[in-house]
C-alpha cells in the first residue's frame, strides 16, 4: 500500500511540472494581458497617481511609466503564457505589482492592522482594494522560483542548449 501511494504521489509530481505550472503561466499571463491590453486601448491616469508611485518609479515621467507598465503587461503575459522568458518577466511583473499595490491599491491611511486588513478586498470601500494584486503576487513567485515547468520553451530552450532539465 505504501509502494502505491509512493509511485501516485510521483506521477502527480511528474504531472505537475507539466501541467500544475503551465496553469498557473496561462492563469498568470493572461490577467496581465488583459490589464496592458486595458492600459493600451485607454487613456494614461498615472499623471494622477505618480506622487503615489514608490522611490525611484515617481522620478519617472508618467507617460513613461505607462508605455512601460502597458507593454511589460502585454509582452509578459504573453510571455508567460507560452513559457519564455518566464522568471524574467516573472520578477519584471512582480515589481510593477508591487509599484501598484503602493501607488493604487493600498490604503490612504491606517491607524491600526484591522483597519489595513479592511483593504484586503476585491472592492475599495476606502480602506483600499490590495487582495488581487496580493494574490498576483502568490502567483508570480512559484514561476520566479520554479521557473515555467517542463510545457514551455524555456524547458525546451534549456534542454536544446544547455542539455539540463
Amino acid at each position: 500500500m505504501k509502494a502505491l501511494a509512493q509511485k501516485g504521489l510521483c506521477v502527480l509530481d511528474h504531472v505537475g511540472l507539466w501541467i500544475g505550472l503551465f496553469s498557473l503561466r496561462i492563469l498568470t499571463g493572461w490577467d496581465f494581458y488583459e490589464s496592458g491590453l486595458e492600459k493600451f486601448n485607454g487613456e494614461n491616469w498615472f499623471a494622477d497617481i505618480q506622487d503615489r508611485f514608490p522611490f525611484p518609479f515617481n522620478l519617472v515621467p508618467p507617460e513613461v511609466s505607462w508605455q512601460m507598465s502597458t507593454w511589460f503587461e502585454l509582452i509578459g503575459g504573453v510571455a508567460l503564457v507560452i513559457g519564455l522568458g518566464t522568471r524574467f518577466f516573472s520578477v519584471s511583473l512582480f515589481v510593477l505589482t508591487i509599484v501598484a499595490i503602493a501607488s493604487v491599491h493600498w490604503p490612504d491611511a491606517w491607524n491600526t492592522l484591522g483597519e489595513l486588513y479592511q483593504g484586503y478586498g476585491f472592492t475599495d470601500k476606502g480602506f483600499g482594494n490590495f487582495k488581487l494584486p496580493v494574490i498576483f503576487l502568490g502567483m508570480l513567485l512559484p514561476l520566479m522560483l520554479m521557473g515555467p515547468g517542463r510545457f514551455s520553451l524555456d524547458h525546451w530552450l534549456r534542454q536544446r542548449f544547455l542539455g539540463t532539465r
